[in-house]
């Protein structure tokens, strides 16, 4: 019963071989433009937007970073530039604000705990002890200071000047703790004679 299905059809004088209108094709492409719509060209112009505004966000970070990068580096320029005046002497705050800011919180911790200072006849020479040592340290911080002045700004001498106005604070704390410690004995003593 199996039957090739072509010689069927050549042998059937029924079958009349359908052509195609003409316009067939053109119909069909409408229908599915109909049932498919194209995509809007639009989608090009939003890339383009989205390239553009990265395009200045990346010029607008370069010339921030570059004005930053460069403004460092007019600080140093300015520093060197006042040594070869030597009109004026720079101080650890002219190199850069940090550093001023360090400096300004040293000396003002130090120039308050000299303050503060109770000094009496019995804690007199302790004191004098003390202060002796800090002007040791002051005349120190004068030289690293002219070597500042003379060889430029260097890591060594900078950190040897932050190093100094830390040791002279340490030492005021030290000598305000046993100018308390004295006090204390001395307190104790007068109780214990009440007594």
């Amino acid at each position: 019963m199996a039957q090739d299905l072509r010689e069927l059809f050549k042998g059937d004088k029924s079958f009349n071989k359908h052509e195609m209108p003409s316009d067939h094709e053109e119909r069909f492409l409408k229908l599915l433009d109909k049932k498919l719509p194209q995509k809007r060209k639009g989608n090009s112009f939003f890339i383009l937007k989205i390239a553009a505004s990265l395009l200045v966000l990346v010029s607008l970070g370069t010339v921030f970073y570059n004005s930053f990068k460069n403004q460092g580096n007019t600080t140093v320029v300015n520093v060197l530039e006042a040594i070869k005046n030597q009109n004026s002497k720079i101080t650890l705050g002219d190199i850069s604000p940090d550093l001023k800011k360090i400096e300004n919180y040293y000396l003002a911790n130090i120039n308050v705990e000299l303050a503060e200072m109770e000094i009496t006849d019995d804690n007199k020479k302790l004191f004098d002890g003390y202060v002796n040592r800090l002007e040791e340290l002051n005349s120190e911080y004068q030289r690293l200071t002219n070597e500042l002045n003379e060889v430029g700004p260097n890591e060594q001498t900078v950190s040897a000047l932050i190093d100094n106005l830390q040791l002279r604070l340490q030492l005021l704390y030290r000598l305000k703790d046993k100018l308390e410690e004295l006090k204390q004995t001395e307190n104790e003593k007068f109780n214990d004679q009440q007594v």
